[in-house]
């Protein structure tokens, strides 16, 4: 029994053996056939395409900032929000030039009303005024003349006997007084009356005697320089009364007009910086979209540096691309593109060239043009500053020899391009000149027929069509 085990077991080892041996003599014999891969020149149709790549931007992308500075009052919105055209996103305290805006108006308001007083001329009452006061004028130039006039030729004869009749009534008038009060003064019901009688004779007495005692004395030089000054002053007053009816009689001059004109349209001025200012302490959406950032919370001051709120319009997308001088000649507007995302590998959305820069932009010595593609839309959810990859067909080649591409070969020393044409049972190098080449696929344009074979050998150095890229457009 233990002798069939081992013969068993010696049998499962022999087999393993020869096994491990076919296995490995095969391997040899399968590398040839993945070597040998081979494909057949034909003819067809190529696309000549330009490939680019960009990032998703919006419709409209703007950072809004305030034009004065000021503390944030609010700021009623947040990112991610969507808001309408003329919606606010933030606001600075307003106060002061709320007040500024009310004193504005305050000033516009009189200086029109100054413009529209000369252009319509004196009123009634402004004259019947004027006249009033020139005749008081004049009454008192006449009276402070009169005075003057007395005090400088002394009193008359009949002034002094006024005066001098005077003070004797008042003299008899004090006697009675007196007389009276005499009679009394032990009455105490009558004696406070006949008291306050017997001063006020006594004060007409003085009052009159000192009347007549000037008269006979005549004016010292301060009374006469009070005098005179009196006068003067009366008739500059005249004067002035006069000046200002004739004023108002002949109307506002067109000097006087021109320059209310001017005051009001500085005041219009004053009051229209005022507004804007007010109207610059708020921000307000230009238009529909959606808000990418907010840089700024109530309370703090506005900075001068990045804008406080970035509002995105996102009613529609685009991509820029740099395309090189090589190809943007083969580029027009209206032409389409196909563009892929790398956010969503899988969907393909249709582009139209909207705009080619007149400018070229030079980077690292090579000269590029800016190219604009504007997105149809899509149900994709696309958001701005996604990567995106453009191919434009620019043409479309109708019977050209093709190859794939991967059967292409670079001689390093001299940079010639070659395939391996099977010719029966060998391989040939044979020297090619290429065309375009879009996906994976080459135009022939010299060194094959149709119907050729060219097969890949792994011996040999690829041809990289991306440095051969870069180096056309040196």
């Amino acid at each position: 029994m233990k002798r069939t085990m081992l013969y068993v077991i010696l049998g499962a080892v022999a087999v393993a053996a020869v096994i491990g041996v076919v296995v490995w003599r095969e391997r040899p014999a399968a590398a040839p056939e993945q070597e040998a891969r081979s494909a057949i020149v034909e003819r067809g149709t190529m696309l000549v395409a330009i490939s680019a790549s960009g990032s998703i931007e919006p419709q409209a992308r703007v950072g809004l900032a305030f034009e004065l500075p000021g503390r944030v009052a609010e700021v009623p919105v947040e990112v991610g929000d969507k808001v309408e055209a003329g919606d606010v996103l933030a606001r600075l305290d307003t106060r002061q030039l709320t007040l500024q805006v009310q004193q504005a108006q305050a000033a516009l308001t009189l200086a029109e009303a100054q413009l529209a007083q000369l252009q319509a001329g004196p009123r009634s009452d402004e004259v019947e005024a004027a006249e009033a006061n020139l005749r008081a004028a004049q009454a008192q130039v006449s009276a402070a003349a009169a005075n003057r006039d007395q005090l400088e030729t002394g009193a008359s004869a009949a002034q002094i006997a006024f005066a001098e009749a005077r003070v004797a009534s008042a003299k008899l008038q004090q006697e009675v007084a007196q007389d009276t009060y005499d009679a009394i003064k032990d009455d105490g019901t009558k004696k406070e009356q006949a008291n306050y009688n017997l001063y006020t004779a006594n004060k007409a007495l003085a009052a009159a005697q000192a009347e007549l005692d000037g008269l006979l004395a005549g004016a010292d030089a301060d009374q006469l320089r009070a005098a005179r000054a009196n006068v003067s002053t009366a008739t500059a007053q005249r004067d002035a009364a006069q000046a200002r009816l004739d004023l108002l009689l002949a109307g506002a001059t067109d000097e006087q007009i021109a320059d209310a004109e001017a005051q009001v349209a500085q005041a219009r001025a004053a009051l229209e910086l005022a507004e804007l200012s007010l109207k610059h302490a708020t921000l307000r959406a230009p238009f529909d979209g959606v808000v990418a950032t907010v840089n700024v919370t109530a309370g703090e001051m506005a900075s001068a540096g990045r804008p406080p709120i970035t509002l995105l319009d996102t009613s529609g997308f685009h991509i820029t691309v740099s395309v090189d001088e090589m190809d943007v000649g083969r580029l027009a507007e209206g032409k389409t593109a196909r563009v892929t995302l790398d956010a969503f590998p899988d969907v393909t959305i249709t582009g139209t060239v909207e705009r080619i820069a007149p400018a070229a932009t030079l980077e690292a010595g090579v000269v590029y043009y800016d190219v604009i593609i504007g997105l149809a839309p899509t149900d994709a959810a696309i958001r701005a500053d996604m990567t995106a990859n453009a191919t434009i067909v620019v043409d479309e080649l109708t019977g050209v020899l093709m190859i794939p591409t991967w059967v292409v070969r670079v001689d390093r020393d001299t940079g010639q391009t070659y395939v391996h044409q099977q010719l029966g049972d060998d391989i040939e190098r044979v020297d090619v000149t290429l065309g375009v080449r879009y996906e994976g696929v080459a135009q022939v344009l010299d060194g094959l027929s149709e119907g050729d074979e060219v097969a890949w050998v792994q011996d040999s150095t690829p041809f990289d069509f991306g440095n051969q890229r870069r180096e056309d457009k040196q």
